[in-house]
């Protein structure tokens, strides 16, 4: 039996393995590979392989089941499918034509990702021991002949720091379009995303195509290396169809940036949106809708019509409409397809510049909201519960964060005690807590010193805070001291107040504390049951003074 040198590619990696060459499949000494070996670095239609033992479950990437992309771990595969547990062992690999719609399942232990398409696949099956043994690296059975020692499997890069985003890029797939320019659309995207930087520290990419219906191609966790983007990025298909970029669009707001998708906690989110010609429906409402979900809208407009077809145009002011804001800065126009080079850096540059992404701030993460809860004696233990649920169910509608929306409570009667401040706690499980144990004072009601001490402790140390700030006041009865003075000083202060009246709140003096206009900021309900269909009010008028605010 003679000896041959054996290619096996890890992460890009080729190691050369002297490894006995095998009269046939059986016999073969299996070939000891990585946790992080892929199908597409095992360049045959089968082979014996060797996974090692102590891989870490959470950093496999799998996608598929039973039948997997081969962008996927071969051990990663083999563990999700049960041949060999996570202690390693000899595992058969058999190359699979390519394939649409990877589905995602979870099995022991690995959480599958799903894939719209991909080139090659495989399956495995158990595999024929052998005597060597596995580790985390690939090791050789023979030292080569050079004596030179193999390569360390590279760790995944981190990227660049500097420009930290998460990235959709919503390509055109119409037939507006075609196949043709369709391809350079890709490799302009593919420029685009090699220059960005992506890495685990840098920006996160993930792709969509609009034509008929959306599809989301990949996800920003399904890959972190730019080789890995411009591999999915090439396996893209044309599909055709209407250009329904409004559909697409806020397919892509509602759907794509969300946690189990990969978006990260602070970090911008961004839709890149490409436009051949113009689109097929109204897009003006999908750019309400990205604005109102924290999303920066860019529109990159390739050929726009020219005279004699701006009749066909819905509506022909859809860029100014669909981007963050119609300052020049979110628009992007290059003539055509050809040529397109020059404009990637540019386009880049865009991207990563943090302090323009206005979108990022939503009424959900960048208010500050003090509730002030009256604790006299005419409330009554349990009433003071129902209020307490009632702040509960506002506060929970935000991204309580260090970074996003804080929260706060004052308990007044004739006295105040600050419950905590917006500083206290920067996680919303930890503020729901505190709230559900406030205790209930019981005592007289003096509204106005309340306010008064609200907005010089609790808004005072955070005056410079970027975040818009709201007062939501709750109160049974009428106070014993004036409440106009005070309310009117935490106006001038740029605060915003709720006044929520029960049972015996005047009316009058709802109208004094409320910010205007009156009838959107004040609220009366006879009995304390009746303080839960206020709370979308509440929420619906935060969101709305913020929108206002920000224009």
């Amino acid at each position: 039996m003679s000896a041959a040198w054996i290619p096996v590619l890890c992460l890009g990696v080729c190691l050369l393995l002297l490894l006995p060459e095998p009269a046939g499949s059986e016999g073969a000494v299996p070939i000891p590979i990585t946790c992080f070996t892929r199908g597409l670095d095992i360049r045959k239609e089968q082979a014996d392989v060797l996974c090692p033992g102590g891989c870490v479950l959470e950093e496999f990437s799998v996608f598929g089941n039973i039948v997997y992309a081969s962008v996927s771990s071969v051990c990663g595969a083999a563990v999700h499918r049960g041949v060999i547990s996570n202690s390693g062992g000899p595992v058969r690999i058999y190359s699979l034509p390519g394939r649409e719609n990877y589905s995602s399942v979870v099995a022991n232990g690995i959480q599958s990702q799903t894939l719209s398409r991909w080139s090659a696949s495989f399956t495995v099956t158990k595999g024929k021991s052998g005597t060597q043994e596995a580790t985390g690296q690939a090791v050789s059975t023979a030292r080569p002949a050079t004596g030179k020692r193999l390569k360390k499997t590279p760790e995944k890069k981190t990227g660049n720091k500097d420009c930290k985003a998460d990235i959709a890029f919503l390509i055109d797939g119409s037939f507006n379009i075609g196949q043709r320019r369709f391809n350079l659309q890709k490799n302009f995207v593919g420029k685009v995303a090699l220059m960005l930087g992506i890495g685990t520290e840098g920006p996160h990419v993930g792709l969509v195509q609009a034509s008929e219906h959306p599809k989301i191609e990949f996800y920003l966790k399904n890959f972190t290396s730019a080789k890995d983007v411009l591999f999915a990025i090439k396996e893209v298909g044309f599909r055709g169809g209407n250009s329904n970029t409004g559909k697409a669009l806020k397919h892509t707001a509602q759907k794509f940036f969300t946690a189990d998708a990969g978006v990260r906690k602070g970090i911008p989110k961004v839709v890149v949106v490409f436009i051949d010609g113009w689109p097929s429906d109204d897009i003006e409402e999908a750019g309400i809708v990205a604005r109102e979900f924290g999303v920066n809208v860019f529109i990159v407009s390739v050929a726009k019509p020219i005279p004699e077809e701006l009749g066909m145009v819905q509506d022909v002011a859809f860029v100014d409409k669909a981007v963050c804001r119609n300052n020049g800065f979110f628009s992007y126009h290059m003539p055509n397809w050809f040529g397109t080079t020059k404009y990637v850096k540019p386009l880049v540059q865009k991207l990563c510049s943090h302090e323009q992404m206005m979108c990022s701030k939503t009424c959900y993460n960048s208010v500050n909201i003090a509730f002030l809860i009256d604790g006299s004696s005419s409330v009554g233990d349990s009433n003071f519960r129902l209020m307490l649920e009632f702040v509960s169910n506002i506060a929970k509608t935000f991204e309580i964060s260090d970074i996003g929306a804080k929260i706060a409570a004052v308990q007044f009667t004739y006295d105040q005690r600050t419950e905590f401040s917006f500083t206290d706690y920067s996680t919303k499980e930890n503020v729901l807590a505190v709230i559900r144990n406030i205790r209930y004072m019981s005592g007289g009601t003096a509204t106005g010193e309340a306010i008064s001490f609200t907005v010089r402790n609790v808004f005072g140390p955070v005056r410079e805070s970027p975040n818009k700030n709201f007062l939501v006041i709750v109160t049974d009865g009428q106070s014993y001291d004036d409440v106009r003075g005070p309310a009117a000083a935490a106006h001038d202060a740029g605060i915003t107040i709720f006044s929520v009246g029960v049972a015996w709140a005047p009316l009058d003096d709802l109208k004094d504390m409320a910010s205007k206009p009156k009838e959107s900021h004040a609220f009366f309900t006879r009995e304390f049951t009746g303080l839960e269909p206020i709370v979308s009010d509440i929420i619906r008028g935060i969101c709305r003074d913020f929108l206002e605010s920000q224009q």
